[in-house]
This record gives C-alpha cells, sequence and structure tokens, in this order.
C-alpha cells in the first residue's frame, strides 16, 4: 500500500507507482513525472524528495505554464537590484532557493522555449547569473519535472526541446488516471473522509449506493475531484453520506458512454469489459442495483458480489484466463 502525504492506493498500479518512487528517490538522475491534471504529480515529486538523500534541504516547486516569457528568467535565476524597472531590491530565484535540494517544475511543457534554452544550460553547466548581475553562480539542485501532456508530442509540435526532454526523462515516471485504478476509488474516498472525521470528531459515513456511484464515475478531475466531492458530500450530510451530497458529479456522463451505448476499445481483456459494462450499466440506472441486476441478466447479490471484487480489485469468479 502507498501512504506518502496524500499519495495513497492499494491497485496493482499503485504498487507499480510506488516502486518507481522507491526507486527512483536514492539517485540524483532527472525525473520527467506525466500524468494528467489531478492524479497527484506534485505529490509524487515530494515522495521523491522526502525519500532521498536531499530530504532535509529544500523542496521548491514551480509552475511553468503560469510564469510569463518576461517574468520567466527573474523567475528562475533571480535579479540584482536595479537590473530593470521595479527591482527595488536583489531577489534569488527559484535555482538559489532550492540550492542543495529538489527544483520541481510543475507543467514544464509549458516553458517558454526561449527559457528552455537558458534551463539546458544550466543543467549542463551547473552555472548561471542572476538578471543584470556579473557574478557566476553554481547551483547543484536535482530536477524533477511534470507534464499533462504527452511530452513526445510536444516535441513534435515544437513546443519542447528534444534535447532538453532527453535531460528530464532520465527517469520518466507515468501516474496513472484514477479511472485506471479502480478499486482505489472506494479506499481514497474512506481515507479523504477519516481526514475529515479526525479534523472535526465526527464519525460520519458512506452508505453502499454512494460508494457505488463513486466507483461508477469516470473521475476526469482524478484524485484531486474525487477529494473535492468527497469533502463537499461530507459538509452536506447528516451521519449517513447518500447519493444526494454526490449528485451534482454525476451529471456528468462518462466519455465511453453516448446514447444508452458503452463504447469499449477492441483488446479489452474480458474481466476488464465485464467491470465497464457493471459501472456504465450502473451509472445508466443512477445507482439502482436491483435495475442494474435485472438488466445484466444476474441476480442483486451476484452484482454486490460483482462489486465487491471490483473494489477489491479482484478479477471476477470465471474471467481467469491464460494468454496461449
Amino acid at each position: 500500500m502507498i501512504n506518502s502525504s496524500k499519495l495513497i492506493g492499494r491497485s496493482p498500479a499503485a504498487f507499480e507507482l510506488a516502486r518507481s518512487i522507491v526507486k527512483a528517490a536514492p539517485t540524483d538522475a532527472g525525473v520527467l513525472i506525466v500524468g494528467e491534471s489531478g492524479t497527484g504529480k506534485e505529490v509524487v515529486a515530494r515522495a521523491i524528495h522526502q525519500r532521498s538523500a536531499r530530504c532535509d534541504a529544500p523542496f521548491v516547486a514551480i509552475n511553468c505554464g503560469a510564469i510569463s516569457a518576461s517574468l520567466a528568467e527573474t523567475a528562475f535565476f533571480g535579479h540584482e537590484k536595479g537590473s530593470f524597472t521595479g527591482a527595488a531590491a536583489t531577489a534569488k530565484g527559484c535555482f538559489e532557493t532550492a540550492d542543495g535540494g529538489t527544483l520541481f517544475l510543475d507543467e514544464v511543457t509549458e516553458m517558454p522555449l526561449p527559457m528552455q534554452v537558458q534551463l539546458l544550460r544550466v543543467l549542463e553547466t551547473g552555472q548561471y547569473h542572476r538578471v543584470g548581475g556579473m557574478e557566476l553562480r553554481r547551483v547543484h539542485v536535482r530536477i524533477i519535472a511534470a507534464t499533462n501532456r504527452d511530452p513526445k508530442e510536444a516535441v513534435r509540435s515544437g513546443r519542447f526541446r528534444s534535447d532538453l526532454l532527453y535531460r528530464l526523462a532520465v527517469f520518466p515516471i507515468r501516474v496513472p488516471a484514477l479511472r485506471e485504478r479502480q478499486s482505489d476509488i472506494a479506499y481514497l474516498a474512506q481515507r479523504f473522509l477519516d481526514e475529515l472525521n479526525a479534523e472535526e470528531k465526527t464519525r460520519k459515513m458512506f452508505s453502499d449506493d454512494a460508494i457505488a456511484h463513486l466507483e461508477a464515475y469516470n473521475w476526469p478531475g482524478n484524485v484531486r475531484e474525487l477529494k473535492n466531492t468527497v469533502t463537499r458530500a461530507y459538509i452536506l450530510a447528516n451521519d449517513v453520506i447518500e447519493i444526494g451530497p454526490l449528485a451534482p458529479v454525476f451529471r456528468v456522463k462518462s466519455p465511453d458512454l453516448s446514447n444508452g451505448f458503452l463504447k469499449i476499445p477492441i483488446g479489452t481483456d474480458l474481466a476488464n469489459a465485464q467491470h465497464a459494462l457493471i459501472q456504465a450499466t450502473l451509472e445508466y440506472y443512477s445507482g439502482d442495483k436491483r435495475r442494474t441486476a435485472a438488466a445484466l441478466g444476474i441476480s442483486p447479490k451476484t452484482l454486490y458480489n460483482r462489486l465487491e471484487q471490483m473494489r477489491n480489485g479482484e478479477t471476477p469468479a470465471g474471467t481467469s484466463y491464460r494468454h496461449r
């Protein structure tokens, strides 16, 4: 089980992610974390830092997509007093602040191209100048970068330099979307609820239908969306969290559903296809398990058993297959 800050899970995908963190942490190799928004890329970066020899040094995060091209250089390297209009005092950049520790470059593929050239030079030489300064400064930081884009596509489109990608992606890590680790949904939701109960000294709990709806939803916002949903439901609910407080989330249908039809890609294994069919049917009938069971031609008890197996990340009975 992963339990590093807010990064938790017990699915095979979560265990694989944990193994990658453990392998990457002791090294100084550049790490590129790729994953959708809300999957916890910064949490992964912090987990690597916390397990590294740099754990007592600073961890500095900067969002490359939120910095304009005109301010990027000073944000990264700092500036000297009087170096430009408004520079009333000397300021450190994120490289200097993170010296000895870890610099996390979030949404790195959004970095302005001129800044990419300068970043590459710093990675190659370990040296830089403050804006307006003459002193050559040395820096020793570990770079961990992250993006919610396909980095190779960013290179092909000309938005990102291939030589910089090679320097950053010595150890690539992919953070799976929440829909790819369906067995973690109930577990994560309960952990978030446990945290809220501990903070507020309450004992609120989910109903079975609420858990079924959480597991049937596609979670385009991933773990961040799940946590926000649990928080909102906690605020609105009394002792038991029912469907009502969760309803605003489930008005958005899964992108795999269209006019009552479920789209399953060719090549999907039978166990996952069965999971998808159960989830989609449950969502189609708004969480009504009796109607779902009837539509699937199984008993309510069988449906409950299947949902429990899915919740625990188990393969449904009768769908164990060997590759020939």
